[in-house]
């Protein structure tokens, strides 16, 4: 069984702007902005045939690049929050992937999960109360505005997720150009 999920991969000079504004957040776990990313599908525990199956399916995907930015902060969770993350604008291009992605990975046997999609990046996890909503609101305050100019994604990429007590680790396992 592989821990798995699809994202797009972020540009090195987004990753560092991101990481700048993590070091502004009160965040107790911050991700490493080497593992910045914006999910597509999360795949859970898969068999590797499946995976391959799905590996065959992913390929098969035709779609053109896909240009984004980074366009606020926000927080899952409410009250409690859980997770501290960059927002996307709005992009019809991102949700038509993502949605032809989560079918052909169905297609292929893998429950996807049906939550709606919120395309984001996120910057830092918490245990709910450990830091709460009214500081995360001041810190957003004082940050101001957080956007980033548009920028290009040209793949997006098959990920192995490994849990370890410092944190995930992620491989790549297989990517997938976008431009065809």
């Amino acid at each position: 069984m592989i821990r798995a999920f699809i994202a797009l991969p972020l540009p090195a000079e987004i990753r560092s702007q991101l990481a700048v504004t993590q070091f502004l957040l009160p965040l107790p776990r911050p991700v490493p902005p080497a593992n910045m990313h914006v999910t597509l599908a999360f795949l859970g525990e898969v068999p590797e045939a499946v995976l391959e199956e799905a590996d065959t399916a992913f390929a098969a995907l035709r779609a053109a690049p896909l240009t984004l930015s980074v366009s606020g902060l926000g927080v899952f969770g409410g009250e409690k929050p859980r997770n501290v993350h960059a927002s996307l604008a709005p992009s019809p291009a991102l949700d038509h992937l993502q949605g032809r992605i989560v079918q052909a990975a169905r297609r292929a046997g893998i429950r996807v999960a049906g939550r709606r999609f919120v395309p984001h990046v996120t910057l830092g996890r918490m245990s709910p109360g450990q830091v709460g909503a009214h500081e995360l609101a001041k810190a957003f305050g004082e940050i101001g505005a957080v956007a980033s100019p548009p920028f290009t994604v040209a793949e997006f990429a098959l990920y192995r997720s490994i849990l370890r007590a410092d944190g995930p680790v992620y491989d790549v396992l297989a990517e997938y150009p976008l431009g065809g």
